[in-house]
């Protein structure tokens, strides 16, 4: 990822996708049938209603202060040093490197990073060529709702489909989002080619358990199905443990785990991931990538090396700041007299409006002076997720503290 969730203007986030579109007066000139109903959603329009009213965005998922300095500084000697030119397709040396060390580091995962790391641009960039390569037209993509915005259009892409389970979440606020055991299993069906899987998770903050793992891992072995994962905030989980799919037992052989530098380091705009896992779904994916970017963010990839291998302290640093302006962003939208979801892990907190939450955002901005983003966006079916509203805590402390003053002063 699962990007935002994401990027100021995201396209195709589900709500607002006619699924049945390429017909008609809202038919999109040009645009090929497969990717009819992707235009631009209501993330366009609130950024657009913060620039204009002057609004804290909370909508968007990237930080607004720079990760650590010794990365930005790595980044600058490498263009200065005269690495501006196309790197290696897989990657260069030293952050295929990196990537390996990371993956033995903190997970205990063994890889060669000749054959089993590829460098992309960006974990939706991996997720995209992933699906690109593992799936033929008419595959089924099961994944957990709400979901990253890409994941549909990746699947379109490849003339796939998605197939999904609900995540719940919890009745009076007080857990995690859970999902039901035997709901993942009759998702199943002959066409399932393969289950995508983001955690922690965006947009609910929730980090999926061993038993949870335990029990996808299960179905991926019983229906011999890959599995794709969207690690992109595995360094930010603030209760529990996260815990890779790959480590689990018979996954190894059959997961691409995905991550990247953006949000763990707070340099979103750099667009530096990586896929990793077994020869044959490394190679897969390069061979779509290729063909997408081929390479490119060479001195960001140098830095990234760099990055990778700093201290544990700056990895719990990190993952301790946003832990704060998550507590504080938490207790603000309480004060406001909100029910919020707690989340265990990633950029974002979600609360329970009471009510249809696209109108209460719209209202909100006008009302508060602060952007949020309605969840119904990221679900198949809107209706689950109608009166939850997501909020991102990514920001500076001094930020979140006056969006939450604006938002209790308002009632």
């Amino acid at each position: 990822m699962t990007t935002d969730p994401a990027t100021p203007v995201a396209c195709g986030a589900v709500g607002d996708v006619d699924h049945d579109a390429g017909t008609g007066a809202d038919r999109e000139p040009y645009l090929a049938s497969r990717l009819q109903g992707f235009g631009t959603t209501i993330f366009a329009e609130m950024s657009a209603l913060a620039v204009r009213t002057g609004a804290i965005n909370l909508g968007q998922g990237f930080p607004d202060a720079d990760g650590p300095a010794e990365v930005a500084e790595a980044a600058i000697a490498a263009i200065r040093d005269g690495h501006n030119q196309y790197p290696p397709g897989p990657g260069i040396p030293d952050l295929r490197a990196a990537i390996v060390e990371h993956q033995a580091r903190f997970w205990g995962i063994d890889l060669d990073p000749d054959t089993e790391v590829l460098v992309t641009a960006g974990a939706t960039e991996a997720i995209a060529a992933a699906l690109l390569a593992l799936c033929e037209p008419g595959d089924e993509v099961l994944t957990f709702e709400p979901f990253y915005d890409s994941y549909r259009a990746a699947a379109s892409m490849a003339g796939a489909t998605l197939s999904v389970v609900t995540l719940e979440p919890p009745a009076d606020g007080d857990g995690p989002y859970a999902f039901d055991l035997d709901a993942l299993g009759d998702a199943v069906s002959p066409r399932t080619r393969l289950v995508l899987l983001n955690s922690p998770h965006n947009p609910t903050g929730k980090v999926f358990d061993r038993h949870e793992l335990e029990a996808i891992a299960r179905l991926c072995v019983d229906h011999d199905l890959l599995a794709v994962t969207d690690e992109v905030y595995e360094h930010l989980v603030y209760d529990g443990e996260h815990i890779p799919l790959a480590t689990l037992p018979g996954m190894a052989e059959r997961t691409l785990t995905i991550s990247s530098l953006g949000k763990t380091f707070s340099v979103t705009g750099w667009k530096t991931g990586w896929a990793v896992g077994p020869p044959a779904l490394v190679a897969a994916t390069r061979t779509a990538k290729q063909y997408l970017t081929f390479a490119g963010g060479t001195p960001f990839q140098h830095a990234g090396a760099v990055a990778l291998g700093l201290g544990d302290e700056v990895y719990e640093r990190l993952a301790r700041e946003l832990r704060v302006k998550r507590d504080h962003l938490c207790a603000g939208l309480e004060a406001a007299g909100l029910e919020v979801l707690k989340p265990a892990g990633t950029y974002f907190a979600n609360v329970d409006c009471g009510r249809e939450g696209v109108a209460f955002c719209r209202e909100l901005v006008e009302r508060a002076g602060v952007v949020a983003i309605p969840t119904s966006v990221f679900y198949d079916d809107e209706e689950a997720g109608r009166s939850l509203v997501r909020f991102a805590f990514c920001k500076r402390e001094a930020v979140i503290d006056e969006a939450a003053r604006r938002l209790a002063s308002a009632g």
